[in-house]
């Protein structure tokens, strides 16, 4: 008797919830907004450095400037922004969770069947304990600037691997190929608040 109530709370919830928010597509279109913006400002930070022919310094961008830009874009819009890895370079910051960890899987999963990385996304609403979040991801894939700081041993210089060792002691971010799957851009909406 307990799971036909719960399986009628269930169906009579969803409903109700996708009706109270018929802008999913709106939060899906802010949702990219919010992700090219992020790439671009990061990406050309790291353009930059990398023209000029300073791949140390541009670890910097990733560690310093890449999270100002996740901080700011959260607190614009009241979401958490965030990038997360297939490996991860700081646990503090790129650790996926659950939810995460499934896209990525799915990510890899839509790649190895053929789709490309560069549109790859996953948008859907999602019910968890503190409430009700529409959930998104960007694939990030791994460009042959990105090996400078993400290849393997021959690809990594010797000044890159120490700057790299003395701010991320426990870097699991190297070793990628052109193409493979890194990450992704991650953003979570509280249902709650109102797209602004």
């Amino acid at each position: 008797m307990r799971a036909i109530v719960l399986i009628a709370t269930i169906t009579i919830a969803l409903p109700g919830l996708a009706g109270a928010d018929r802008g999913l597509a709106e939060r899906e279109q802010a949702a990219d907004a919010a992700t090219k913006a992020f790439v671009m400002e990061l990406g050309g930070a790291l353009k930059r450095q990398l023209a000029a022919g300073a791949p140390a310094e541009a670890i910097e961008v990733c560690s310093d400037l890449a999270p100002r830009i996740a901080n700011r874009l959260s607190g614009e819009n009241g979401w958490r922004v965030t990038r997360v890895g297939t490996r991860v370079r700081n646990p503090m910051l790129g650790t996926p969770d659950a939810w995460e960890q499934q896209v990525l899987a799915q990510f890899a999963k839509r790649q190895a069947a053929g789709e490309s990385l560069g549109p790859m996304k996953h948008a859907e609403l999602v019910e968890e304990p503190g409430g009700s979040y529409f959930r998104y991801m960007k694939a990030i894939g791994v460009k042959s600037a990105c090996l400078a700081c993400h290849g393997g041993a021959g690809e990594i210089t010797q000044p890159v691997a120490d700057a790299l060792a003395q701010r991320y002691p426990f870097d699991a971010a190297k070793g990628y190929r052109v193409g493979e799957l890194r990450g992704a851009i991650s953003i979570k909406q509280p249902m709650a608040l109102p797209l602004r």
